[in-house]
């Protein structure tokens, strides 16, 4: 009897998310909103008011993911509501960075609340579009599907950088007077795009509903669930010990993400050689992932997990003698190499370790996981950078939590189904 298809088209839709999602991920947060912040919105201030400002904005949309993931995901597992909840705040995350193309010059404050109320529907969407996963496809192929979900945002997220790139380097191809005109058509084309690639996953992707529903008092029966909901995480031993490992080792797959271009401009390398490196990151991420998925598949995913942690600290340790842009452009087309099959993989394996019936309140627990990631990679290196001013010291403070993360992971029982398929 033949194998049923991976790639279904409920399979196809859900991914498209991820292609939609991740022209915000990668043209605003890593380019367009960093570079316009510091010289056109904040015109006249020196660098660092810049750097504080985005790092400020960063840490308040974290910290109030952080709070909302695992409510809004008890809210939605209650009454069925995962893609309802998942449109409301594209759309919020859309709206809001398409009105950043309307913020006029040196008004930096108004730049900031757009930004916040992007960046918090975008994470927030992500905890909805996660807990997705489980209704497009069986545990046994969670590892090749959720990858997947990663390559194809890849190759979304760079194609549409690329057609960013071409506005601002010759704005009169599109019919545009100046550079600036381009950034703001960029920000509207990032929100068009969010949404136009959102629409599939509506109409295609089914739900799972809960028994269960929260008939009276919502919120307040929500955060009183929470409480429950931490009871319940720590009877899951597995659950626990590997958001442990994640919170760990994620910590510093961001890290080098966030870092890398930072780390490049204090070694004195061009500002549009670190915009190509970042898309041959992604570039490369788009046909790497997909062989990633599928070699997990057929090997187990804590073994393509523990191949990209060796990876991320032999990349790390290379980097402490860098001094030329070529080797740069290396270490981007090896970073892309794994770095989406990390998160799909870990993405996969959290999927098949929670009970199925409660998706929305434990990829909200996994949301907020990854959000408390976002501040200890960063804190570890900021204490380094006050200890010495040689860039290289960041690149040791990382390792230690991918060797930690990986020593925890270690301890977690899998299920059968994460594990090869032969």
């Amino acid at each position: 009897m033949p194998k049923p298809a991976i790639f279904t088209r409920k399979v196809i839709t859900w991914a498209l998310y991820d292609w939609a999602n991740s022209a915000f991920a990668l043209s605003v947060l890593a380019v367009l909103f960093p570079l316009v912040l510091g010289n056109y919105w904040g015109v006249g201030d020196n660098g660092s008011a810049a750097t504080i400002r985005l790092g400020w904005v960063t840490f308040a949309a974290s910290i109030v993911v952080f709070v909302l993931a695992p409510v809004l995901g008890t809210i939605a597992d209650a009454g069925g509501y995962r893609k309802r909840f998942l449109f409301v705040f594209a759309t919020l995350g859309a709206s809001m960075t398409a009105a950043l193309g309307l913020v006029g010059e040196g008004d930096w404050p108004l730049a900031l609340v757009f930004y916040l109320f992007a960046s918090v529907g975008y994470y927030s969407s992500v905890v909805f579009y996660d807990s997705l996963l489980i209704d497009v496809t069986e545990p046994r192929n969670y590892s090749v599907v959720s990858t997947f979900g990663f390559s194809v945002g890849y190759l979304g997220g760079a194609t549409l950088l690329a057609l960013h790139l071409w506005m601002l380097k010759s704005p009169e191809t599109f019919g545009l007077a100046t550079a600036t005109e381009a950034f703001s058509y960029a920000f509207y084309s990032v929100g068009a795009w969010w949404l136009l690639f959102l629409l599939p996953l509506l109409f295609a992707v089914p739900e799972q509903h809960s028994l269960t529903e929260v008939t009276s008092g919502r919120i307040r029966a929500a955060y009183a669930e929470l409480r429950a909901t931490f009871a319940e995480v720590r009877k899951y031993r597995n659950v626990a010990m590997f958001l442990c490992a994640y919170w760990l080792y994620i910590g510093g797959v961001f890290t080098v993400i966030f870092m890398a271009v930072n780390y490049g401009q204090r070694l004195g390398f061009a500002d549009s050689d670190l915009v190509m490196a970042l898309l041959i990151s992604n570039f490369v991420g788009f046909p790497a992932t997909l062989v990633f998925g599928a070699l997990a598949h057929r090997f187990g995913a804590r073994q393509g997990i523990y191949f990209a942690l060796l990876v991320y600290i032999g990349a790390c340790i290379w980097s402490l003698q860098m001094s030329d842009v070529r080797q740069f452009y290396i270490l981007a087309a090896v970073i892309g190499m794994i770095q989406g099959g990390a998160q799909g993989l870990s993405r996969s394996v959290y999927a098949s370790l929670i009970p199925a019936d409660q998706p929305g309140e434990f990829f909200g627990f996994y949301s907020m996981t990854t959000k408390f990631a976002h501040i200890l990679g960063p804190a570890m290196v900021a204490t380094a950078a006050m200890l010495s001013d040689d860039p290289k010291w960041v690149l040791l403070a990382v390792m230690p939590l991918f060797f930690a993360g990986g020593i925890i992971l270690a301890l977690v029982r899998l299920p059968e189904s994460t594990k090869a398929s032969r």
